[in-house]
């Protein structure tokens, strides 16, 4: 290489080289917004058309009760709307409604219905029943995409209904994918069932933080995926970037959420799948939060057969106690009275098999009403403990139905005292 092929590298050249990167990196972002800008206006050629009237600083808003008003937009009634919502002072009022709640009586010494005033607004209430063609035309008059009243924006509502059209219209017109409501949840959080998954990719792709906590619970849009078991969803954050091992205000990952949300024994296969992705995604099979209580523990509570054994081939701490001194094997025992039908006794075998300290004789009576349960654990006895402690909290049918097998231990217990 020649002498005039080269340069002299100084910190004068380093800053130059630096000056020139960042210009690099500017002009990357800004054709990315030219992107952004030139899909918005290919799903809505009509917004690049419109400049939205925002409502001015400092204007009082207006309320409104009339019973026309709300029966246009409740019913999503279009001709009505045009002729009611014609300018950005009529789009933008405060829809005042009643409801009656429950609501503790002092005097009465019940609870009671009581009418209760809430707001919200024309934008709100078409977007949350998937009314697309009545918020475009409120948007149009001057509607605030990003108006709040009552607690939520329109967006919230037409997440939560799983309005597809509508939350990509509220993001073509500039609604705030990260907004807060007054509770402090994203419209990510309200994407919670099978149907909202189209509405949590498109505000993924207008900017929303897949990351963003909720205020108070600090619950991530992963956490709130597992809690209801959406597979979908789950994938979807995971493939974008959610923290698998981010934690909640107790301490808890989404891999908790998921073990505790999996409460009956029929969602076992679903909440598995959950499970098995948050595993692979490098969750800590052992984090037990504030309390102590690990994914383990909730599995074993609710009797889920398959996660049990997911969390220990894993493995899930088999004899850690959470706060209050329980073991996984505590929590199992403490729930088989619930799940008769639902292998209770193959729980206790998987924990025994990995490990799980003997269970004290005085918990039999946990589980005298499971025959099979019972059987596993005095199998684990070197010798029959005393059943002083269950044999009389069977009831008489159920000692009749499994006489051979109950007669059989009383009889080993009183040769053992012999």
């Amino acid at each position: 290489m020649s002498r005039r092929d080269t340069f002299v590298f100084t910190s004068a050249t380093l800053r130059d080289l630096r000056v020139q990167q960042e210009l690099l990196d500017l002009e990357t972002r800004r054709r990315a917004l030219a992107r952004w800008s030139a899909d918005r206006r290919r799903f809505y050629p009509e917004a690049r058309k419109i400049i939205i009237p925002r409502p001015r600083p400092g204007a009082e808003p207006k309320y409104c009760r009339d019973a026309a008003f709300h029966s246009a937009l409740f019913t999503g009634d279009l001709d009505k709307i045009k002729c009611i919502f014609n300018d950005e002072a009529t789009s933008n009022m405060i829809i005042e409604t009643l409801n009656d709640e429950l609501a503790w009586s002092p005097e009465m010494g019940l609870w009671a219905l009581t009418p209760k005033l809430k707001y919200t607004s024309g934008l709100r209430i078409t977007s949350g029943r998937g009314y697309t063609a009545c918020a475009k035309l409120l948007l149009h008059k001057g509607a605030d995409v990003n108006a709040s009243p009552g607690g939520l924006s329109a967006l919230h509502d037409a997440c939560a209904g799983g309005f597809t059209d509508c939350v990509q219209l509220l993001l073509s017109y500039g609604a705030n994918p990260n907004i807060l409501s007054k509770e402090g949840s994203a419209p990510m959080h309200l994407c919670t069932t099978p149907k909202t998954f189209q509405c949590a990719k498109l505000l993924l792709e207008f900017g929303a933080n897949v990351n963003i906590l909720t205020r108070d619970s600090q619950m991530s849009p992963l956490h709130v995926a597992a809690q209801h078991g959406l597979e979908e969803h789950l994938n979807l954050y995971l493939c974008r970037g959610a923290h698998v091992c981010s934690r909640n205000r107790e301490g808890e990952t989404a891999l908790n959420a998921a073990c505790s949300s999996a409460e009956k024994p029929a969602e076992d296969r679903q909440y598995y799948r959950v499970a098995q992705m948050l595993l692979s995604g490098g969750t800590d099979v052992r984090v037990g939060g504030k309390k102590n209580h690990t994914p383990l523990h909730n599995a074993c509570a609710n009797c889920s057969y398959r996660i049990v054994g997911l969390l220990l081939q894993h493995g899930a701490a088999v004899n850690q106690q959470n706060c209050a001194g329980y073991t996984p094997m505590d929590c199992v025992l403490q729930g088989v009275e619930d799940y008769l039908d639902w292998q209770p006794e193959g729980i206790v075998l998987y924990l025994l098999n990995h490990g799980a300290s003997p269970v004290n004789p005085k918990m039999l009576k946990l589980c005298s009403l499971s025959p099979r349960t019972m059987e596993v654990i005095l199998n684990s006895y070197e010798h029959i403990p005393l059943c002083d402690s269950w044999v009389e909290s069977i009831p008489p049918e159920l000692w009749q139905e499994h006489h051979t097998f109950y007669s059989s231990v009383v009889q080993m217990n009183s040769r053992a005292i012999c």
